[in-house]
């Protein structure tokens, strides 16, 4: 049996992670924000730390940042975003994979095994934003205006520069059409533009689709 604690900020995901993992899989706690996940990390002592990129309090980054080095303690990330910033920050911060909720419960229970064992597990796509980030001789450059947007605020974006209809934003994140209007319109006044074709441009040209 692998123990694993499951961090994400919403209940109705866990439970449909917690049904869909086998038999050979103890989750012995869960977490949906920063703090808690710290405190029941530290509690429990899983071999492997399932973990959201977006949670509040700071992010899957944070968590890594206050729970490593811990002996015998690996993370493996699991998230709706499959950018290439979210990819490379979890996995500098001491990530051991990456693997994006499109995964399937049983590749998602071997996922689990293999980095229980000491492997780095990363969705296909992924591993080349991992190879290129840690082979490039120089640091992506910081982007100003990109850092002012909160994780849920860029998560709607790439999905909007994607073509998804507010509905499918909803649906796809676990929140509410308003919600998605709201962060919307957050984006919008942040970055100084007018409307979701010129967000498309706009993310298309720092390559956030």
């Amino acid at each position: 049996m692998t123990r694993v604690v499951l961090v994400d900020d919403h209940q109705m995901f866990r439970t449909g992670v917690r049904a869909e993992l086998g038999p050979q899989i103890e989750v012995v706690g869960e977490a949906a924000d920063v703090d808690s996940a710290v405190e029941v990390i530290t509690a429990t002592e899983p071999e492997v730390v399932l973990l959201d990129v977006h949670l509040p309090g700071g992010g899957g980054v944070e968590v890594l940042r206050r729970i490593l080095p811990s002996k015998g303690v690996r993370f493996l990330a699991l998230s709706v975003s499959d950018a290439a910033e979210d990819v490379i920050g979890v996995v500098r911060g001491g990530a051991r994979g990456y693997v994006t909720k499109t995964i399937s419960g049983p590749e998602l229970t071997d996922a689990i095994g293999r980095v229980a064992e000491g492997d780095a597990v990363f969705s296909p796509r992924l591993a080349g934003f991992v190879l290129d980030a840690f082979s490039a001789t120089d640091a992506p450059a910081a982007d100003p205006e990109l850092d002012q947007l909160t994780a849920r605020e860029r998560e709607v974006l790439r999905l909007i520069a994607r073509g998804y209809a507010y509905k499918e934003i909803a649906k796809e994140l676990f929140i509410s059409v308003k919600t998605v209007e709201t962060h919307v319109s957050s984006v919008l006044r942040k970055l100084q533009l007018s409307n979701r074709h010129e967000l498309s441009r706009w993310a298309a040209a720092r390559r956030l689709v």
